[in-house]
Order: C-alpha cells, then sequence, then structure tokens
C-alpha cells in the first residue's frame, strides 16, 4: 500500500499538472494534493487550464521588505512594508477594482513596477516570454477582463488581462 501511494504522489506531483511541480509538505493517502498559494492568491484562476497561448495584461506590482536582496533596487515603498502589509494593501486594492477603480489609474497610484505603472502599457505573456514563471502561469488563464493575483520573487501582482 505505501509504494501504491508514494508511486501515486510522485506521479501526481510531476505530471505536468497545471501550476507545474507541486511542493509536497507530506504523504497522505487522504488528501487531495494541492499547490500551496498564499491567501491572496487566485487560486481557482490558477488552478484552472491555460485559455490562450498569448495574452496582453496589465499589472500593479506590490513588494515588500524581506530582508533579502539587494533593498536599493526595491521601491521605497516595498522597503517599508512587510509582507502582511503587502497582502493588507493587496486586498484593499482588489476591493477597489471590483467596485469599478479605473485599472490604469490605480496603475499610476500603486504600481511599483517601474516598467509600466507610470506608462500603463501591457505585456505580452506567452510560454516563452522572457518573464517569471508566475506572471505567465496567471497571465495565461486570465480571461479578458479578469483580474487576478499572483505572488513571485518580486512581490505581489495583481493582473488584469487587456486582450
Amino acid at each position: 500500500m505505501y509504494r501504491a501511494v508514494l508511486a501515486a504522489v510522485v506521479f501526481t506531483a510531476c505530471s505536468g499538472a497545471p501550476g507545474g511541480p507541486m511542493k509536497m509538505t507530506h504523504v497522505d493517502d487522504s488528501a487531495a494534493l494541492q499547490p500551496q498559494h498564499d491567501p491572496v492568491e487566485s487560486a481557482d484562476i490558477l488552478s484552472r487550464e491555460p485559455l490562450a497561448n498569448t495574452a496582453e495584461v496589465k499589472h500593479i506590482l506590490i513588494g515588500w521588505s524581506d530582508g533579502s536582496g539587494d533593498a536599493s533596487s526595491k521601491d521605497p515603498r516595498a522597503v517599508k512594508r512587510t509582507k502582511k502589509d503587502a497582502e493588507d494593501q493587496i486586498r484593499a486594492i482588489m476591493v477597489q477594482i471590483k467596485n469599478g477603480a479605473d485599472f490604469d489609474a490605480m496603475m499610476k497610484q500603486y504600481s511599483e513596477d517601474p516598467g509600466s505603472a507610470s506608462s500603463g502599457r501591457a505585456y505580452t505573456v506567452s510560454p516563452d516570454a522572457q518573464l517569471v514563471i508566475e506572471f505567465k502561469q496567471l497571465g495565461l488563464r486570465l480571461k479578458i477582463g479578469e483580474v487576478g493575483v499572483v505572488q513571485s520573487e518580486f512581490g505581489f501582482h495583481i493582473m488584469k488581462r487587456v486582450d
């Protein structure tokens, strides 16, 4: 029985399921194997199959200071923020967006991405785009007009598919 459970765990974890390899914290034959997501991430969107091979997305980047990396390359707002503060800000921004706030205006006000915050430009997402994997995973799963959240090494990305 143990070998069958272990084989099922190995097969499921490496089967190429949506979201790629999953972090395994324990083996339990009664538990469903699920990727671990931060509470503010859009786990429902990330669990679906990709909807497109190419998508245009805009995003709001919210970072935090974690004590690692080069603090001089981070936005001054992120350096002053904890991860919990970042999660709270993500929740507040998402409420505004769900209540009809203009996404481009929110980008200019809140985003810490120097490449798109002030310009409002969209990124082209494809499987081979030079973007972090988490950004690509969410971007290709969003429906046009849909907004979702994902975490990467840069922070949280509130992403909206525009095309």
